[in-house]
């Protein structure tokens, strides 16, 4: 479904990715870990289209995208969580789920009863303002934004940060869901529990290199894994 073929790219002249390869099959996870600094956001910029790729492509569901601008590489089934969940504070929960449907024409009832169905919260609060709700009902509210397009692919930034064990619960159950659906997904994270137990495979990243990519299970095996990951 996603396939990362060799980019490179940064900001400014010199380049914070070198040669990322990454290939996720329709239907699987992947998560993406690493220390801050890694490149992982950075990569995430590049898949969506608000970062240049230097060299190399990007290939969803067998279509070059490179160099597409980002509302066509959305259109085209890519969905972004961002970092720190980036809502828009002054809108309703209902607006914010329909500026993630900007891309979609038609009606929009069965993508709000669906992004309802999977976070029932947001169905309460949907006349609330997005910024007097709690942490992680503004992190439900991301998802369920990106959701809202439709996605073949989503792309999570860091999705558990900041947030309490018990809303960290709720929100890996919703995304098992979508995992079981069949959605493809690539998960950026720096917990190393979290991200081995969520994707069938696991990338480990430092200084904008792929460095060790095997089965979760593996990795989870591994006694120098954390050695790597500091790296």
């Amino acid at each position: 479904m996603l396939e990362v073929r060799g980019i490179a790219g940064g900001y400014g002249a010199g380049d914070v990715l070198h040669g990322i390869d990454l290939r996720i099959p329709a239907g699987q996870g992947l998560a993406l870990i690493g220390p801050n600094g890694a490149g992982k956001s950075t990569l995430l910029a590049a898949l969506t289209g608000t970062l240049p790729v230097r060299r190399g492509g990007v290939v969803l569901n067998g279509t070059d995208v490179s160099g597409w601008p980002s509302h066509r590489i959305v259109a085209h089934g890519v969905a972004l969580v961002p970092e720190g969940r980036r809502i828009f504070a002054p809108f309703t929960v209902a607006d914010n789920l329909r500026l993630g449907a900007v891309t979609r024409r038609g009606p929009l009832r069965q993508r709000f009863d669906y992004v309802y169905a999977l976070f029932p919260r947001l169905a309460e609060r949907r006349g609330q303002r997005a910024g007097t709700l709690s942490g992680g009902e503004q992190q439900m509210l991301a998802i369920g934004r990106a959701l809202m397009s439709s996605p073949r692919v989503l792309l999570l930034d860091e999705p558990f940060l900041g947030l309490a064990p018990l809303v960290v619960d709720g929100i890996e159950a919703a995304l098992a869901r979508l995992r079981e659906e069949g959605l493809t997904m690539l998960l950026v994270e720096q917990k190393l529990d979290i991200a081995l137990q969520f994707a069938e495979r696991a990338c480990v990243m430092t200084k904008g290199r792929i460095v060790l990519e095997d089965d979760a299970a593996a990795l989870r095996a591994r006694p120098d894994i954390d050695q790597l990951y500091w790296a």
